[in-house]
């Protein structure tokens, strides 16, 4: 009996992410043994300081200000996040640019060759191959965003040097459990014993701090080891704040780049992040300054130049949908707000769109490509089921369903009047749906 020719390897990074999607039945699987042996198998350690970001919102803007600092600061970083908006490269930065899919590939040929039969997920294979990309690459420091929860994701194969943590609040609940405590329990995974933690949510859960206290992590609290002050301007808006930590105080700091009412939040657990870490990191001020004020990440709370005005923000729990409707609020006034939504089936859809009601008055409910998304159709029954609003002094919103979200732009952009506002938000899905290499691919009429 002749032996089975084996399959040839794939060949382009198209074909490994092919590849990944077929080995395993699900596609979360909260286990940390499978990724454990195979990482073994590879070796797989850095030889520099690792920073890991877990929480619910937050995690990728505190990515990009960390990496923004030591860039300024002259060292060679690398970056991995999740998910990407448009193209799978995106999920990970080697000194702020986007890798070559071409350089991921020895390394997807690597975990093949590690797994040895192990059963990986998706985001396990790809993590893993990414995580030895980083590790190869002579980097001087790493910033690993966690995918989902902390404890048993793939990034926390790796042992951090500084964990941070961000706002906790209900999401993933069927993986994390059904409260704040359970959830935070999760996110605490990332701590390990004796080294920094960040904790830059200022009402954590009481899990958070006591998994810190049982394993001895060195435990850095939002409101106790470091704070911020701001003043503001005219219109509510912040036009400088100052940061102090336990031993370490920044003045006349310019507000971050990155827009919304959470990003002094975020900037002050990367400060407290960069003071746990300063004798293997050491950053200066100016580069605590320029980094704040060059730092870029598309999707969030992003403004698009043009008429009518377009938000986009992959804001996609109650939680952030709560600091969206904020920061919108916070833009002065606007004659209508057209909303192009589209979300996950196992978001809260209902608390997200009576968060957002009170603000928009015409919605564009769309279809995303992806199986465990709610269809247009879905969403739009949730909307016409929310309780009635007697406190509406407008005419009754309207909406419609999108069989795509550039498709459901297109629509916002033919109905709006110029002074008019699009919010696009919701899935990562939605907002990469309007997105190509980074800029949105709109209509003449809001480019002109």
């Amino acid at each position: 009996m002749s032996t089975p020719t084996p399959s040839p390897l794939p060949t382009t990074l198209a074909e490994w992410l092919a590849h990944c999607e077929r080995l395993h039945p699900s596609t979360i699987d909260l286990t940390l043994e499978r990724v454990r042996v195979v990482a073994e198998r590879l070796a797989l350690r850095f030889d520099c300081p690792v920073f890991t970001v877990a929480g619910t919102n937050g995690k990728g803007s505190t990515c990009a200000m960390l990496e923004a600092i030591l860039q300024q600061s002259g060292y060679r970083t690398g970056v991995y996040t999740s998910p990407h908006l448009v193209h799978f490269e995106e999920r990970c930065r080697i000194n702020t640019e986007v890798i070559d899919g071409e350089a991921l590939l020895p390394h997807f040929e690597a975990v093949e060759a590690a797994r040895q039969g192990e059963s990986l997920t998706y985001f396990e294979f790809t993590t893993l191959a990414i995580l030895r990309l980083l590790s190869h690459a002579g980097l001087d420091a790493v910033v690993l965003e966690v995918g989902l929860g902390g404890r048993l994701d793939a990034v926390n194969v790796i042992d951090t040097d500084c964990a941070v943590i961000t706002s906790i609040d209900l999401d993933h609940m069927e993986y994390l459990g059904p409260d704040r405590e359970s959830i935070g329990r999760e996110k605490a995974g990332i701590m390990r014993p004796g080294t920094p933690v960040i904790v830059s949510d200022p009402v954590p859960p009481a899990s958070v701090v006591a998994h810190a206290e049982a394993i001895g992590a060195d435990l850095w609290r939002f409101g106790q080891d470091f704070n911020y002050a701001g003043q503001q301007g005219g219109g509510g808006n912040w036009q400088q704040w100052s940061w102090a930590g336990r031993s370490k105080r920044y003045t006349g700091l310019a507000y971050p780049a990155l827009r919304g009412a959470n990003q002094l939040l975020n900037a002050s657990g990367v400060l407290a992040a960069l003071e746990a870490l300063r004798d293997r990191l050491p950053v200066t001020a100016q580069a605590v300054r320029t980094g704040l004020a060059l730092v870029e990440l598309p999707g969030r709370f992003q403004i698009v130049p043009g008429q009518p005005t377009l938000v986009l923000d992959v804001a996609h729990n109650p939680h952030a949908v709560a600091t969206l409707a904020q920061n919108l609020d916070q833009m002065g006034y606007y004659p209508r707000t057209l909303a192009v939504f589209g979300a996950m089936a196992d978001k809260d859809s209902a608390s997200i769109l009576l968060r957002m009601r009170k603000m928009v008055d015409v919605w564009y409910f769309t279809d995303l490509p992806t199986a465990r998304a709610s269809r247009a159709a879905d969403l739009l029954q949730c909307w016409q089921s929310l309780p009635p609003n007697e406190s509406l002094t407008a005419p009754q919103a309207t909406a419609s369903c999108h069989a795509d979200p550039m498709a459901a732009l297109q629509a916002a952009l033919a109905d709006a009047d110029p002074a008019d506002r699009i919010v696009v938000f919701g899935s990562f899905y939605t907002v990469g749906g309007v997105l190509r290499d980074g800029t949105p691919r709109l209509a003449a009429k809001h480019l002109g």
